[in-house]
């Protein structure tokens, strides 16, 4: 066989991994019952065929549709060889010419498939850690031991996270399928919600050495983009826009040694400008839906920075507006005490400290690290450095983060100075 030929064939199939597996295993699950361990099995079985057998015959004309019914067929095989008691020896046997079995299915049920799997995986049936993990290791294909790290969370905890997400979607008998009318909007927000979670601690670690993990908030606008494409509603059209916007400062958000840079001293010809304009166009799009939510407010107070040459000319009153429509759309603490910090750049700090005093009084946020850090910048600029001083070191007791540790420190030390 032809060593060139061989290898294109074997990067056909590499190709096809990335673009088509999560559909393919999307599929499989449904077609194998439900089955998330069984269809799994099946997708490496289907993929371990392709490139035994592409090389010698080529690539089908549908590779998707050749995948699901190799992957079908073997798993069938595998049943029955479970319920003979024989042992597993795929070699052995020739693969199953798929034919015109179910080849013809293609867009719209394949689409369906994948929001299946998404759903399915941020069905409120289970806890947020087992969505998020669950996401991670079956939509995006991300290992588990590559999830543990991202999150550091020891490898057997969240393996074990994973088995029990399965076995109460099998014991539970979660309906893999695409919520009804009813129930789609409060699903949605559920899968939108885990989608973010990941892209929050990719864009900011709760711990650790590196403020950032590219690799999670890469996967989160994967998915996000996935969404969008499968079901453009228009808070989900927002929330890709939020993560666009945000995602584009990053190359900005630390120095060369990985020093945390705030907003208003990073270089923004750093910024990635086609993210934002990305991020800008989707902007108006939620919101000339006028169905518009939380995620989309975000968006446009996040599209308010990424549109102005330097922070002194950010559109403040327009800022602290956005956030008093999110205060009546989704009010809480923190929706608040980022209002409070864009009201003390429009009013002066004075304005925001008695906003975040406020927030403090009622007894909201006080194991936030950021809300004392605020406090803190505040007592600063207006000198009250005794109140900075205890604001900055209270903030550097609640935080895990290595690089906000370096920042908060930095603080401290010029306040000494």
């Amino acid at each position: 066989m032809n060593a060139d030929l061989v290898e294109l064939a074997r990067e056909e199939v590499d190709a096809v991994y990335r673009a088509e597996s999560r559909r393919v295993f999307a599929t499989l699950i449904r077609r194998l019952g439900g089955d998330f361990d069984l269809a799994e099995e099946a997708l490496h079985d289907a993929f371990r065929a392709a490139l035994e057998q592409w090389p010698r015959d080529g690539v089908p004309s549908n590779p998707r549709a050749w995948l699901v019914s190799v992957g079908r067929f073997k798993a069938i095989d595998r049943i029955r060889r479970r319920a003979r008691f024989e042992p597993l020896d795929d070699a052995s046997r020739p693969v199953a010419d798929p034919g015109e079995d179910e080849s013809t299915e293609e867009g719209e049920s394949v689409a369906d498939d994948l929001l299946r799997l998404i759903f399915t995986c941020c069905h409120p049936a289970l806890s947020v850690d087992a969505q998020v993990a669950l996401t991670l290791r079956e939509v995006c294909g991300l290992t588990t031991e590559a999830i543990a790290h991202a999150f550091l969370i020891p490898l057997p905890t969240l393996a074990q996270r994973i088995v029990r997400a399965k076995a109460k979607i099998r014991v539970a008998r979660i309906p893999y399928q695409v919520p009804g009318p009813g129930e789609l909007p409060d699903r949605l927000d559920a899968a939108l919600r885990v989608v973010y979670l990941v892209f929050n601690e990719g864009y900011a670690a709760s711990s650790g050495a590196s403020l950032t993990r590219p690799d999670l908030s890469s996967e989160a606008i994967h998915l996000g983009r996935q969404l969008v494409e499968l079901l453009p509603e228009p808070e989900a059209i927002g929330l890709l826009a939020l993560m666009l916007l945000q995602e584009s400062r990053r190359a900005a958000r630390t120095s060369p040694s990985g020093d945390l840079i705030l907003l208003e001293d990073q270089d923004r010809s750093l910024w990635n400008r086609g993210q934002i304009e990305e991020g800008l166009a989707l902007v108006e799009r939620a919101l000339s839906s006028r169905r518009f939510g939380p995620y989309t407010l975000q968006a446009a107070i996040a599209a308010a920075h990424a549109g102005t040459s330097d922070v002194e000319a950010a559109k403040w009153a327009r800022i602290v507006a956005l956030y008093d429509l999110l205060m009546r759309v989704e009010p809480s603490p923190v929706v608040e005490l980022n209002r409070a910090v864009a009201l003390a750049m429009r009013d002066g700090p004075r304005a925001g400290l008695a906003l975040i005093d406020s927030i403090l009084a009622r007894g909201d946020l006080t194991d936030y690290h950021l809300v004392h850090a605020a406090r803190a910048d505040l007592c600063r600029r207006l000198g009250k450095t005794a109140q900075a001083r205890a604001a900055y070191e209270r903030a550097l007791g609640l935080t895990q983060q290595v690089p906000e540790r370096r920042f908060l420190e930095s603080r401290l030390r010029e306040l000494s100075d």
